[in-house]
């Protein structure tokens, strides 16, 4: 499955439009996190645990997606794009999405 940022892929061109795919992924840090973020908000440094949550969601919202693309016989999806939201305090939404389509070659 190819998955690009842009809306065409270099030597293929686009021959069916399946529609629009996406996946999503809520994630929130365990406690023990607030209680570290707290410490390192007044020293400064890496919020690890907030950094490892970040990467956990993005990777299972864009496998989301990329499952939601195969389900629809897809062998490409164009255009990925990301975001983020947060929902309450330490909690965070990842929503990946994106167009499926069909390739072939030129």
């Amino acid at each position: 499955m190819i998955a690009v940022t842009t809306e065409t892929v270099p030597g293929k061109k686009i021959v069916e439009v399946l529609g629009i795919v996406r996946g999503a992924s809520v994630r929130a840090a365990p406690f023990s996190g607030d209680i570290v973020a707290a410490m390192k908000n007044l020293m400064g440094g890496e919020l690890e645990e907030y950094t490892k949550m970040g990467a956990e969601a993005r990777e299972q919202a864009f496998d989301r997606m990329l499952a939601q693309a195969e389900a629809l016989d897809a062998n490409a999806v164009v255009g990925v794009r990301m975001l983020s939201c947060g929902l309450v305090p330490a909690a965070a939404e990842m929503i990946c999405y994106g167009t499926a389509v069909v390739l072939a070659d030129e």
